[in-house]
């Protein structure tokens, strides 16, 4: 396919008491709302190789916390580069690092990553145009699993993206597991959040980029050109790219299938397009 143009009865004071109380929960959940959509997007990284890439790349990290007593070399050589750049550290008890990896491995690590800092679209594009190349990004329809964002992020960097979009609401963001399933990825890909997907794309189309969907109804992907200023679209792990911003899309790629189950994983698939799309791109 080619690209195409485009119970008992209560007294008074206990009614009172209790609408009060109301008042209190529905503020408070209230504030939990404006959290979430507002959130500071501040984010705990655990694990030895998550936290030194961090130190690497000289990421804001607000506090580091090491495990009190270890004999560890390697969490000594994190302690000694931290407080080098200026980083609080403290050591503390296992109980506390188990709390915050939220069961992921912590390794006697963790690091309080202070709020991520995001890129924009004149980021991305100047990224490109330092590199003497055309844009290549990758647009994330809400994938919930922060594994799946962690994933396409480090394929993203591998293949010579120069940026992801994500949305800012019901969609998976940077976590302790997004971050350690990047493998470092985050700390050298340019992550853009946007409020509008479909704003988004308009914008990028006037910029002219042309938009691919990965979708099971598409032509083969390698038959597919990936060259030229593009953005790759993938969807919901479950729902697939949603209706509107599948109207956006210029063309659509999809891949093969020879097995007994009808899809791969969101992040699984991203991999094997964006390696073709850099094949392409770099020949």
């Amino acid at each position: 396919m080619k690209k195409n143009d485009r119970k008992k009865p209560r007294n008074d004071r206990g009614r009172e008491q209790k609408k009060e109380s109301y008042h209190r929960a529905d503020l408070k959940r209230r504030d939990t709302r404006r959290q979430d959509d507002e959130g500071d997007d501040s984010f705990v990284i655990v694990g030895k190789n998550p936290v030194m890439e961090a130190l690497r790349s000289e990421q804001q990290m607000d506090k580091l916390l090491i495990l009190k007593d270890n004999k560890d070399h390697v969490l000594g050589d994190i302690a000694e580069k931290a407080r080098k750049q200026g980083i609080v550290v403290q050591s503390v008890e296992k109980v506390k690092l188990e709390g915050l990896a939220d069961g992921q491995p912590h390794q006697g690590v963790a690091a309080m990553m202070a709020p991520f800092p995001y890129s924009s679209i004149e980021d991305v594009l100047a990224k490109a145009d330092a590199k003497g190349e055309e844009p290549l990004v990758v647009i994330l329809d809400h994938l919930t699993d922060p594994h799946n964002l962690g994933a396409i992020i480090r394929s993203a960097n591998l293949c010579g993206v120069h940026g992801v979009i994500i949305p800012k609401r019901r969609s998976a963001t940077l976590t302790a597991v997004s971050v350690k399933a990047s493998s470092g990825a985050v700390a050298h890909t340019p992550i853009v959040k946007v409020g509008n997907l479909t704003q988004c794309i308009d914008e990028l189309k006037a910029k002219g980029f042309w938009i691919m969907a990965a979708d099971m109804d598409g032509a083969p992907y390698y038959k597919n050109d990936f060259k030229g200023k593009l953005a790759i679209i993938i969807g919901n792990e479950g729902k697939g790219i949603s209706p509107n911003v599948k109207k956006q899309c210029d063309y659509s790629v999809s891949i093969p299938l020879y097995g007994d189950i009808d899809s791969f994983n969101a992040s699984a698939a991203a991999a094997i397009i964006l390696s073709e799309a850099a094949r392409q791109r770099h020949q």
